[in-house]
């Protein structure tokens, strides 16, 4: 044992969990083929246009990348009608939460956390010595009534996954209004939408038209899941010109690849790439539906690109099986949910698969 003087903090602290990677699946099994359905990733992969932008940056890779994303940032300014002062770029949604806790949790002061959610809210609250009021919650939706209930002076960040992962389920227009108004002004309140395009039902809100009326809120999205780009790192946050003021104070310099810059850009302009995306999601999802109705089995409909299903047997038990079988799924006894797996939804293809895995592991 050295004699090394860490924060304290870090006792607190668990290693974040990724889901395995086709590499590690590999070695441990070494199984030729695996589907990978574990880390709610992009099967349809990403946008050729996209492909092609990084092949012809490959002459400019010894160039430092643009500080201030200006090619990117006054796209998404012009589509999302903000001010480019209104965007912050980050080396995905990972670094974007850490900016926010860095900013505004200082040691003793609390965060409010969905128990069922991201985990790294908690993570990050925690290395800044923050403190967590969890809040269960109600029919597999997040609770924000009780919320509401448990804010209090010492309360400085709440954070809300819409649609929420795990889970899938969402916050409604209307219900996310009126949890607003009655927040006070000085609580920081982060909606990370990280899964908003898969999102198809209408009262989903239209979370940018908040930023006038509330300048504690911010926004965080990702070029990770709809564009197929999660390799490259690249997510971006909206919020009040002075809120953002904060974050670029504690934010690296150069935190976002010129690769990911070019491969975000040109994604943006590849809308039947999206379109096909969007909808082999809609189309799958149906599919579990179904199919999960003739089983039998308890599952919670989705919102995102990944779907909860209640097997009614141990949750590590069928991953495992699940593996065997060289599909790689997430087991819900981390989430709490033991008798629970998340499925990300694959191809229309992959899906079918599984779902003729689940019926053999069920019977």
């Amino acid at each position: 044992m050295s004699n090394l003087k860490y924060r304290e903090e870090l006792d607190l602290i668990e290693n974040y969990k990724p889901a395995k990677s086709l590499e590690a699946v590999n070695r441990e099994l070494g199984l030729t083929e695996i589907i990978k359905l574990a880390g709610n990733e992009n099967r349809l992969g990403s946008s050729e246009l996209a492909k092609e932008a990084v092949k012809n940056f490959v002459n400019e890779l010894s160039f430092y990348p643009d500080f201030d994303v200006t090619l990117l940032r006054e796209r998404l300014s012009k589509d999302l009608k903000v001010n480019g002062d209104q965007l912050i770029f980050g080396n995905g949604s990972f670094e974007l939460l850490s900016l926010i806790a860095k900013a505004f949790i200082n040691k003793g002061e609390e965060s409010i956390i969905p128990e069922i959610t991201f985990g790294w809210y908690q993570s990050v609250t925690l290395q800044m010595g923050g403190k967590i009021e969890w809040v269960s919650l109600k029919e597999h939706k997040i609770d924000l009534d009780e919320i509401k209930a448990r804010i209090n002076q010492n309360t400085k960040v709440i954070w809300l996954c819409n649609p929420n992962n795990p889970i899938g389920t969402f916050i409604d227009e209307t219900t996310l209004k009126n949890f607003l108004k009655d927040v006070s002004r000085d609580v920081i309140v982060v909606l990370d939408e990280a899964y908003y395009e898969f999102a198809d039902d209408s009262s989903y809100p239209d979370s940018i038209k908040l930023l006038g009326d509330y300048k504690n809120i911010i926004i965080l999205r990702t070029f990770s899941k709809v564009y197929g780009l999660a390799s490259l790192r690249l997510g971006y946050g909206i919020a009040d010109s002075e809120f953002i003021s904060y974050l670029y104070k504690v934010k690296e310099p150069i935190n976002v690849n010129m690769v990911a810059q070019v491969a975000a850009l040109a994604s943006l302009d590849d809308f039947e790439f999206k379109n096909k995306v969007l909808e082999n999601n809609k189309k799958s999802k149906q599919l579990y539906y179904e199919e999960l109705d003739k089983l039998n089995l308890e599952y919670i409909k989705t919102q995102g690109n990944f779907i909860m299903i209640n097997t009614k047997l141990n949750g590590d038990l069928v991953t495992e099986e699940f593996l065997k079988r060289g599909i790689v799924i997430r087991s819900g006894v981390e989430f709490k949910m033991p008798e629970w797996i998340r499925i990300s939804i694959g191809t229309y293809e992959e899906n079918v698969k599984v779902l003729e895995v689940l019926k053999e592991i069920i019977s």
